[in-house]
């Protein structure tokens, strides 16, 4: 689906499934949960979601003659991460917004810790949450551009650009192939979702046998109706730009918005449980932002019997463990 693109490697190749036996069988034993491994898909920089995406962006960066990845999302983003990390993979300076999307204590360790490190030039900006265009990341476009700069700009999640959902159907193209070597399919897939693009181009790499529905998003963003239409947006474009033949609807996009609490980036008691649960059963290290809320989604859906019995979960541990460090206040005691 994806032979037409042009894609600047970024990840090792293929990433690990792990099937998690010591929680499926804490949960009741009913179901097989196996984990597929984004947070071990590079040597950049702890790896995670984002590098899918930027592999089929980054040729169009290095096309336009830009000499500047400019980006946006809060102070401990796994995304200004990964594209500081890019940045200096190629040779490109970086300028990353940080949003006050979290009132965090401490804006020096973590993701923003990791950012510094690796030379990009960090704004802190005091806005709130929302995974709209945000008006910094404009200002700071403008401003590059001012000092004689050429600006590349990259959206929050490096979802609503235009090759945003590509990497994510050749997620799921990779499951496929990964799923003749273990003998069976997946019944279902349990992603986080937020700005989108990582969960609309698995409805679109899923669609191809007809599984788009079984794609089960764990909204974490806490404004799931903006969420879902921005999932649907980008699925729908992503399946035009891949000729997918299959029109992508509403219903196509499953999302459950009952983890998301207490707001975006503020983990609950039972977030942190599910972190804890995970951690001390399969020493697999989940985020208070993203995967902690996936992971607490999917261990309450097995709890309540929402996958038949039998049934084969594939858990997408898409990265973020970097931003736990922003969080030493919450787990201070483990």
């Amino acid at each position: 689906m994806l032979e037409k693109f042009e894609r600047y490697p970024l990840t090792f190749g293929p990433t690990p499934m792990e099937k998690l036996d010591r929680l499926a069988k804490h949960l009741g034993g009913k179901v097989e949960i196996y984990a597929k491994r984004e947070d071990c898909n590079s040597g950049l920089a702890f790896g995670g979601n984002k590098l899918r995406k930027l592999e089929y962006i980054i040729p169009d960066a290095i096309a336009s003659n830009a000499d500047t990845l400019v980006t946006v999302g809060g102070v401990q983003s796994n995304h200004t991460r990964m594209v500081a990390a890019v940045a200096a993979k190629i040779g490109m300076k970086c300028l990353l917004v940080q949003e006050s999307w979290v009132a965090h204590q401490d804006a020096v360790v973590g993701n923003i810790l990791l950012s510094r490190i690796m030379g990009a030039e960090v704004r802190l900006v005091d806005e709130g949450f929302d995974i709209g265009i945000r008006r910094s990341w404009e200002q700071a476009l403008d401003e590059v551009k001012s000092r004689g700069g050429r600006p590349y700009a990259i959206p929050a999640g490096a979802s609503v650009h235009q090759n945003g959902g590509l990497g994510y159907v050749g997620f799921a193209e990779e499951v496929r192939a990964q799923e003749k070597q273990l003998g069976f399919a997946f019944d279902y897939i349990v992603v986080c979702t937020v700005t989108g693009s990582t969960h609309a181009g698995m409805l679109v790499g899923f669609a191809k046998d007809g599984r788009q529905r079984n794609v089960i998003g764990i909204d974490a963003s806490t404004t799931p109706a903006k969420t879902k239409a921005q999932v649907l947006s980008i699925a729908q474009h992503t399946a035009m730009l891949v000729h997918l033949g299959t029109e992508l609807v509403e219903d196509d996009v499953v999302l459950l918005e009952e983890y998301a609490y207490p707001r975006y980036g503020i983990p609950s008691g039972e977030t942190k449980d599910a972190i804890r649960l995970c951690a001390r059963l399969e020493g697999m290290i989940t985020d208070p932002v993203y995967e902690g809320k996936s992971m607490q989604g999917m261990i309450d859906l097995v709890q309540k019997g929402f996958f038949p019995e039998g049934s084969r979960v594939l858990y997408a541990h898409l990265g973020g463990a970097p931003a736990i460090n922003g969080y030493g206040y919450t787990f201070r005691n483990g």
